[in-house]
């Protein structure tokens, strides 16, 4: 069970800071990211993204259920009635935003909660389950927009050579709750926390 979770590990690192799986299809996204305010929930456009110094950012189709692999430390606490589309540069940048729509706002409160917790504990529970895995992990606040939206950054290193930032983050609109996740190669110091916190405010907006 152990080494089985020490690979869907080092998977979702490796996912965390290459989009090399999802560049097969490297196109500008034209699949309809959302609904108007009765409808589904809107999802990010690729322009909505931190900016990459080198390449356009590309997404695919908003995808029913949870994405495959699942983002690290939150993606077991992602039900099944999630739905999830994927972005990506044509270098080593790569992000994913995960929503939940529940079945009313306190359900919705408590999933939120319970994914802060999971963000909030990543680097730790990174290392103990995987003895090869050096992590850290910051808080970079809460951004005052619809019920509130909190970021975090997660650095890991392995014993193998690798070196790769997340930023992650929380937000809620009443009974949605959605996640974003940006990481590529690096430490903190590659981490575009400014424009990520953006990327969130607009993501929340966007939700209804």
């Amino acid at each position: 069970m152990q080494n089985t979770r020490t690979r869907r590990i080092r998977i979702a690192l490796a996912v965390l800071a290459s989009g090399a799986a999802l560049a097969l299809a490297a196109v500008p996204a034209t699949a309809a990211a959302g609904a108007g305010p009765d409808g589904p929930p809107r999802f990010l456009e690729p322009a909505d993204m931190p900016p990459h110094p080198t390449s356009d950012w590309y997404a695919g189709a908003v995808t029913a259920g949870q994405p495959d692999p699942l983002p690290i430390c939150v993606g077991e606490a992602l039900p099944s009635i999630s739905s999830h589309r994927a972005y990506w540069t044509e270098y080593d940048t790569n992000a994913l935003q995960v929503t939940v729509v529940e079945r009313d706002e306190q359900r919705a409160a408590a999933l939120a909660a319970l994914l802060r917790k999971k963000l909030a504990d990543c680097a730790g529970t990174l290392m103990r389950q995987d003895p090869d895995i050096t992590a850290e992990g910051k808080y970079y606040g809460k951004l005052f927009v619809e019920e509130g939206a909190h970021v975090y950054g997660v650095h890991t290193s392995s014993s193998w050579g690798s070196s790769d930032i997340g930023l992650f983050s929380v937000g809620r609109d009443g009974r949605t709750v959605t996640v974003v996740k940006w990481a590529q190669l690096g430490t903190f110091q590659h981490a575009q926390v400014a424009d990520f916190r953006v990327t969130t405010a607009t993501a929340v907006n966007k939700l209804y």
